[in-house]
């Protein structure tokens, strides 16, 4: 007796049509595209986080007297691995840095500083993030 159920069609032998893409690496390039964390400073495109803050600054003061510049940004080390911070609960993230010129219009000085921005969190490996413990995935 033929039963329509227990047909198996195997398509395996259907020749590829195109190469299928490598999903996680371009996830991962993407961000490395983003932060551009290992590319000397005067040497970043004008992509990703530097065109953010190329687009944001400088800004005035609603007098027009003080002026921030943005000079570059840098992105510090991790305090812990990935696992570390998926085994203990933290979040996978390194601190970043803005250096700024704040100038003053009347008196022409120019003060630089750097001035933490926060802790970004970074990509792990697998392509997640680890926040708080848990890995995320950003689709």
């Amino acid at each position: 007796m033929h039963n329509k159920f227990n047909q198996i069609k195997d398509y395996s032998k259907i020749p590829e049509l195109c190469p299928i893409p490598n999903l996680l690496d371009i996830q991962k390039k993407s961000f490395e595209d983003f932060l551009q964390r290992f590319v000397p400073p005067n040497e970043r495109k004008k992509q990703g986080l530097q065109e953010v803050f190329i687009d944001i600054f400088p800004i005035q003061d609603f007098t027009g007297n003080l002026i921030l510049d943005f000079i570059s940004y840098s992105l510090g080390e991790c305090k812990d691995s990935a696992y570390g911070c998926w085994e203990k609960g933290g979040t996978y993230s390194a601190p970043l840095e803005v250096k700024i010129n704040l100038i003053s219009k009347k008196t022409g000085e120019i003060k630089e500083q750097d001035v933490f921005m926060g802790e970004l969190p970074l990509m792990t490996e697998n392509g997640g993030f680890v926040i708080n413990g848990a890995e995320r995935v950003i689709v």
